[in-house]
């Protein structure tokens, strides 16, 4: 398979989030121009991006809605489930705990680990934080794949470090600051703060900004 554009990953992602409202609304099919405008783009640029994984639908008959769910989930690779650990206990990491919605996306988050005394002992939903001091052993023993910082910016590339060379293969940072793992690791960043400086402009520049 050729390299897949993060752009297209993304839009896959909202595609199926589009087709998961239309089968709760009882839709059967759907057409490649339906799934366009509701994600802003093209019908053609929806069939170019399945196109990368297969031939799906008919013509003139559009997409079986829960057919190409299933298909997008394996895309995705959320029709198995993914173990979570998070780093930092903070409001971050106690809403990202608490999140239900990880659950039925196959996100399952295993731990929780703080190195504040204070919170180290307490519950967020169903699990226990954990003092950091334990994240190593863990990891060895839980296996978990995704590990979601939660930190200072000051000691997120130490927290990388060692959840890498532990054995994590893909990591989420939330940690305001930029980190370097190794190869063979994936690594995304959430910057809060470009996100709202993003929609400033948007705000300030509401027909310059593309969708």
């Amino acid at each position: 398979m050729k390299p897949i554009a993060e752009s297209t990953v993304r839009r896959l992602s909202l595609y199926l989030r589009f087709l998961e409202e239309f089968e709760a609304q009882g839709q059967l099919t759907i057409s490649s121009g339906e799934l366009a405008v509701s994600r802003g783009t093209t019908s053609a640029q929806v069939r170019k991006d399945l196109s990368f994984f297969g031939s799906f639908g008919k013509r003139g008959l559009g997409y079986d809605v829960r057919d190409l769910i299933g298909s997008i989930r394996q895309i995705l690779g959320l029709h198995r489930t993914w173990s979570v650990v998070i780093i930092g206990a903070g409001k971050i990491g106690a809403a990202l705990a608490q999140y239900r919605g990880f659950a039925t996306r196959g996100f399952h988050v295993v731990g929780i680990y703080d190195k504040d005394p204070a919170r180290i002992g307490t519950k967020l939903g169903e699990i226990t934080v954990r003092s950091d001091l334990e994240i190593e052993r863990d990891i060895e023993r839980l296996r978990p794949q995704i590990a979601v910082l939660c930190v200072p910016g000051e000691v997120a590339q130490a927290v990388v470090d060692r959840v890498t060379d532990a054995g994590i293969t893909a990591v989420l940072n939330f940690a305001p600051a930029q980190v370097q793992v190794p190869n063979g690791v994936t690594m995304r960043a959430v910057n809060m703060a470009t996100e709202l400086e993003i929609l400033a402009f948007g705000l300030s520049h509401p027909e310059e900004l593309a969708s």
